[in-house]
């Protein structure tokens, strides 16, 4: 199922065959370079039934395959999830993440755009975030392109992030804009 879509890109449901594209992202050193370290395929299986069966099941959303419409390739993933903690408080935050051989190219931002503009217009949330390594630049880059500002730094699974935040306003600011 399509969730949404921009001129270059479908983000849709996951299904179990993405496994193959998936394991680029999680199994690249350099992609998960500022993430939890590399994955095996076992994990990644698993990590994809829990975008198909829990996410949606709990919060009404989740995370979602990016696919090139081009090419017809799954190149990434991005979408929302809720953290119950994030610097005291329960968040929504966008999340993207792309093969290495796709970035560069604006896909991260491109998602990022219509992954806010779906939170705010469809799912009506009020604030989302991005949890970001302040080591990240290109992540920095795509949250702040997206309109979300530096709002605080939190220690989350124990590593010290920075957390970027957009609030509805902007983000109807923004939408109206494009």
């Amino acid at each position: 199922m399509i969730v949404v879509e921009t001129p270059r890109l479908r983000l849709r449901h996951f299904h179990i065959v993405d496994g193959e594209a998936m394991d680029q992202v999680f199994g690249d050193a350099e992609v998960m370079r500022f993430g939890s370290g590399t994955r095996d395929p076992d994990w990644v299986r698993q990590w994809l039934r829990g975008c198909l069966e829990d996410y949606h099941a709990k919060w009404g959303f989740g995370l979602w395959a990016v696919v090139e419409k081009r090419s017809g390739t799954v190149i990434g993933f991005c979408g929302l999830s809720r953290f119950a903690d994030v610097g005291g408080q329960a968040e929504t935050e966008i999340g993207y993440r792309l093969a290495r051989r796709f970035w560069g190219h604006g896909y991260a931002t491109e998602a990022a755009s219509a992954v806010r503009d779906y939170g705010f217009g469809t799912l009506n949330l009020s604030r989302m975030i991005s949890i970001i390594d302040p080591r990240n630049a290109a992540s920095l880059n795509v949250a702040r392109k997206v309109g979300m500002t530096q709002e605080k730094e939190v220690i989350f699974h124990e590593i010290l992030v920075h957390v970027y935040a957009i609030g509805v306003a902007r983000g109807a600011a923004l939408s109206d804009s494009a």
